[in-house]
Formats: structure tokens, sequence, C-alpha cells
């Protein structure tokens, strides 16, 4: 199986060949930020994947927050561009999880925990947001664990 770095690397070359300037933009950034964390200091030139992950996660939270700023002010070619590319940083991510999903596996993890009302909030969100990593957005988490340990 190909990893992040490689995948992304490969898909620049695509993008370029076929002049798809909204992908090319948006690997560049990635490919860069991928960079920038292989050099850091202690980081021996390798991302893991699920750091590399965790970058994309990132990036694709800043476009969100930009579009819903860009949204807000009505300039509506700048939330395009973000939009744009938001939806190819979402390919490079896990699926996320829908709330009926989630809500199944919080119950295993109640179990788990032995948790059974709000009080165990923060012995069983830790544990959710490991469980979860990549795959849920920490707020859906924590409102349906409120919701769920009442």
């Amino acid at each position: 199986m190909m990893g992040l770095q490689e995948q992304v690397n490969k898909d620049i070359i695509t993008a370029m060949k076929g002049r798809d300037e909204v992908s090319l933009r948006t690997l560049r950034a990635v490919k860069a930020a991928l960079l920038i964390a292989a050099t850091a200091e202690g980081a021996k030139d390798i991302v893991e994947e699920d750091q590399a992950i965790k970058i994309v996660q990132k990036l694709a939270k800043q476009r969100k927050e930009s579009l819903d700023i860009f949204t807000l002010n009505g300039r509506a070619e700048l939330a395009q561009t973000e939009a744009e590319e938001l939806a190819v940083l979402e390919r490079y991510l896990p699926k996320q999880l829908s709330e009926e999903e989630i809500k199944v596996e919080l119950q295993l993890l109640f179990t788990q925990a032995g948790a059974s009302s709000s009080a165990d909030f923060g012995k069983v969100m830790p544990m959710a947001m490991k469980h979860f990593a990549g795959r849920a957005d920490g707020k859906i988490i924590s409102s349906l664990i409120k919701q769920l340990l009442g």
C-alpha cells in the first residue's frame, strides 16, 4: 500500500500533466507541510503515516475555518477557492463516521470504561479522542458523550 507522502507526490505529477490547478496548488501545500514536519527538529526526515494524516486534517480544518469566514463576509470567490482545496484534501483523509456510527462505538467505550454518568466525561473523552482519531470531529464526539451520559 502506498503511503500518504508517496500518494501526494504521485498525484502532483498527475495534476501537472492534467493541468489541474486546484489539485496542484492544494497538493503542493500538503507536500510543503509534510516537508516542514519531516525537517523539524528531532523528526529524522520521516513523517509517520498517522502524523501525515494529522497534518492533512489540520490543513483541512484551516480551509473549513477560512471558508466559514469568507462565506460569512460575502467573499464568494475566496470561499470557492477554500471549498475547492478542502475537497482535494478530503480525498486523503479517512472516511468520517456518521453520528449514528459514533454513538454505537461510544456505547462500547462506555461499557469498557464502566462509564454511566456525566461525572465520567473526563474518563471517557480522552479514550474517545484516541479511538476516533481522524475519523470524527472532536466537537461532535464531545457533544455526543454529554448527550449519551446525560
